[in-house]
């Protein structure tokens, strides 16, 4: 099968398209054949191995690899169909079409991914195409668990600290959904695009600190590395809740003292991505409360450009990978 690879980490043009043997599922594995890869920050963080959550960085390099990758295929989202199915699998079956996460195991940038069926994979929304579908799972996933975790109420104020990107695009629908009346914080070429998905007011961080303007908020989530911790936990009301999707270890630290000193809740945790999960965003889906966010759409020998355009920031929703066909 045809996949883009990468040998060793760098820059986008390490990423190459080359013939790879084609996996082959076991008992209770699924195969599928992948015509959409989400090109992530996350693949260009592992890719050239500069991490944004620097604390981290230790126990991934020994398992992503310490001299070169051990994974050569990236890519952690996608969406495509079955092709078949190991002989205890029972809950799909050839000819589906589904969407989902690898997890570590990445792969997705390959014509055909093997996954275990207890793997965060589910039907795709019957209203959405493949692209559209593949720039849900890592935004949506994220945002679902961190606004369940929010506990939104109607007419409760919120403010989405980098609200443009994948998950702060997906939590502002998300928290819209929950009657949630939203700021948004973002640079400026992505006002339409919050305001498109139902903020109700945005702040421009390139002339305005959000943190000085005297208003305060029910539920901060931020998704900026860094962010004032301090400033933001002092925009909450009494009772407010702080959630972090990118955590600093000093931000752990603080987390303690905050819960335990004063009135507010602080969440760190990161998302699980489970079936569960993307079966409530299907739905969400389904009944339009969620729509898509597709900025580009590259072929996969284009690799290299859509990971440049994914480090610009700019991007106005997913980027997303076309994954060309081939016989297993």
């Amino acid at each position: 099968m045809k996949a883009v690879i990468y040998a060793r980490y760098g820059g986008p043009e390490v990423l190459r398209v080359a013939d790879v043997p084609a996996p082959v599922p076991g008992d209770r594995d699924v195969l599928i054949r992948v015509r959409a890869a989400e090109a992530t920050k996350s693949d260009c963080e592992f890719r050239s191995f500069r991490l944004s959550v620097k604390w981290f960085w230790l126990p991934l390099r020994l398992g992503l690899g310490v001299t070169r990758p051990r994974r050569r295929i990236l890519g952690m989202y996608f969406a495509g169909e079955v092709v078949s199915t190991g002989g205890r699998v029972t809950r799909f079956a050839p000819g589906d079409q589904i969407y989902g996460s690898t997890g570590l195991l990445q792969g997705a940038y390959g014509e055909y991914v093997v996954l275990p069926e207890r793997a965060a994979i589910a039907p795709k929304p019957r209203t959405m195409t493949f692209a559209e579908a593949v720039g849900v799972p890592l935004g949506g996933l994220n945002a679902l668990h961190f606004m369940r975790r929010a506990r939104i109420q109607p007419g409760e104020q919120v403010l989405i600290n980098g609200a443009g990107g994948s998950i702060g695009a997906h939590a502002i629908q998300i928290a819209c959904s929950m009657g949630g009346q939203v700021t948004a914080v973002e640079h400026p070429i992505k006002e339409d695009l919050v305001l498109r998905l139902g903020a109700t007011d945005f702040v421009d961080y390139t002339t305005e600190d959000v943190t000085t303007t005297g208003r305060r908020f029910d539920v901060i989530f931020d998704m900026v590395p860094g962010s004032s911790y301090g400033r933001l936990i002092g925009l909450l009301r009494p009772g407010g809740r702080y959630l972090n999707g990118n955590p600093r270890l000093s931000v752990l630290v603080r987390s303690v003292l905050t819960i335990r000193f004063t009135d507010k809740t602080v969440t760190v945790a990161f998302a699980p991505e489970s079936t569960e999960a993307l079966a409530a965003l299907t739905e969400m889906i389904e009944a339009d409360q969620i729509r898509p966010i597709v900025d580009r759409i590259y072929p996969m020998d284009e690799a290299a450009a859509a990971h440049r355009r994914v480090e610009t920031e700019q991007r106005l929703g997913a980027v997303v990978l076309t994954i060309a066909e081939g016989p297993p």
